[in-house]
């Protein structure tokens, strides 16, 4: 039998055909919009997410000439942070807030008054920010009463989408405890967040394993993706942890650096270790023996993107070779700040907006560039270091996403952060890791470390430290450190409270 795994993303769903030996036969993908209908919003039409996903199981289907009754198991890696109300058939009610959506800085701020910012780190492993699912539904509350009167759920987006698929409200470990609301030491949902947002456990969902086979698919979601009712559905897991699993890092030492439109900076723990900085929250992970502790994201592929649209280049290879041509470390004295949606690093600041620093009139589009890359690499740095003084880090770094595909970018982040930089031998790491979910589920695997030992394959190549161009480097990334703390009074709030 076959199994299904797909990356439920912001931009696109992605979907791995893993065949009955427990390798790869298919890939496919479709894309989506995401609408930002006000400064600081970001949400989607889910029902595009399931459009997306009979085009994918079609694709996957064509492209290998199976039959829909081969497939035994379907498997998701969905993107976290998200909330989408339902009915009780497990219709959307409202469009999704996804993790980008930043409209709930009054409720976080409300949510910091009822409740220290350390009690919260202590209990769920998180910042109390805009970002986190519990914030949105306090908004949703308040600015769409009615909505929320009529939901039977409050759902996340895999979750939502296991919902229609089986009809069952369900969610993994790693998607719960990105809601605030979650106890990471205990692994259940806390009686004191609840309390605190007034949020009734029951429309969230019952947590179970990632790897858990759910139910059977609903005889009409079945007709509406093209497989059959015999299809099971595992419960799935969040994105950045599935691309985490994908990438093998399910053992403390091995950093997965995902770039995609944000970068994800994820590492396993043999326990729930809280950094009281902040810097770095703790998950849990979809592999149930560990914990997974990360930074979220800066906006780095999502910077990339906006670099192109706004400033030009044909494509990422071409700039690349445009940059690498003309420019050296440092930039010449720019400095970027990747800060285009709000700040992770160095520090979390939702007020944070993008900023260029230190340009003259011989500066060029490939210093532009180069500076991007390099603000990317130092926020990559900080991270990095503060999971090693955690004790978290080895001596490698796997890179996953689209910027995998930058050679400039790979070499500069060993280079920045003094460690081997390895990349996955596939392009599709979140969706491998979903894909691996969902053989456990069929029985493909034995269980997640025979699925990591057979499909986790990194590139030959290694991309080692130069060290001729630490001096450099330091310097570069002592001026990107001075110009966040000079800006950092200065950025506004007007963009996150309208």
């Amino acid at each position: 039998m076959y199994a299904i795994g797909c990356d439920v993303g912001s931009q696109s769903l992605k979907g791995i055909l893993l065949d009955p030996s427990g390798q790869i036969a298919g890939q496919a993908s479709a894309a989506y919009d995401v609408d930002y209908p006000h400064p600081a919003w970001a949400q989607q039409d889910s029902q595009a997410w399931r459009d997306a996903l009979a085009k994918v199981v079609a694709e996957l289907l064509r492209e290998t000439m199976i039959a829909p009754s081969a497939v035994a198991t379907l498997g998701l890696a969905s993107q976290v942070d998200g909330l989408v109300a339902v009915d009780t058939h497990a219709e959307p009610l409202h469009p999704a807030i996804i993790w980008l959506d930043r409209r709930a800085a009054r409720q976080t701020e409300d949510l910091r008054r009822e409740i220290a910012e350390d009690e919260v780190r202590a209990i769920t492993g998180l910042n109390t920010d805009a970002s986190h699912v519990a914030p949105k539904i306090m908004w949703l509350r308040a600015a769409e009463p009615a909505v929320v009167a009529r939901s039977s759920g409050l759902l996340l987006p895999g979750s939502a989408l296991v919902a229609w698929l089986t009809g069952e409200r369900v969610l993994d470990h790693a998607n719960a405890s990105s809601t605030l609301l979650y106890d990471i030491t205990t692994r259940a949902w806390s009686e004191r967040m609840l309390q605190v947002t007034g949020i009734d456990p029951t429309t969230l969902g019952t947590i179970r394993a990632a790897s858990e086979v759910v139910a059977n698919l609903r005889p009409a979601a079945a007709a509406a993706i093209g497989l059959t009712p015999d299809t099971r559905i595992v419960v799935g897991t969040g994105d950045e942890h599935g691309a985490t699993l994908g990438a093998g890092g399910i053992s403390p030492g091995v950093v997965v650096d995902i770039t995609g439109t944000a970068e994800p900076i994820c590492v396993a723990a043999s326990t729930p270790i809280i950094d009281a900085t902040g810097l770095v929250e703790t998950h849990g992970h979809a592999d149930p023996r560990v914990w997974l502790v990360e930074n979220p994201g800066f906006v780095s592929g999502g910077s990339v993107s906006w670099f192109m649209t706004t400033v030009g280049g044909e494509s990422l290879a071409q700039l690349d070779l445009e940059t690498s041509g003309t420019t050296s470390p440092g930039a010449n004295g720019v400095t970027f700040l990747p800060t285009l949606s709000g700040a992770t690093a160095p520090r979390w600041n939702d007020r944070a907006r993008g900023v260029y620093a230190g340009l003259s009139l011989n500066h060029g589009r490939a210093h532009l560039f180069r500076a991007l890359l390099e603000g990317c690499s130092f926020a990559l740095r900080d991270i990095v270091d503060r999971l090693d003084i955690m004790g978290l880090v080895g001596d490698e770094i796997r890179v996953v996403g689209g910027g995998a595909r930058s050679r400039l970018w790979l070499q500069m982040k060993a280079d920045v952060t003094g460690r081997r930089v390895r990349v996955l031998a596939t392009d599709e790491a979140t969706a491998q890791g979903a894909a691996m979910l969902a053989g456990v589920g069929a029985g493909i695997f034995r269980d997640l470390d025979e699925a990591v030992e057979r499909l986790a394959i990194l590139e030959e190549e290694a991309f080692e430290p130069d060290p001729s161009t630490r001096t450099a480097y330091d310097e570069a990334y002592g001026r990107y450190r001075r110009l966040f703390d000079a800006v950092e009074p200065g950025f506004g709030r007007e963009a996150v409270l309208t």
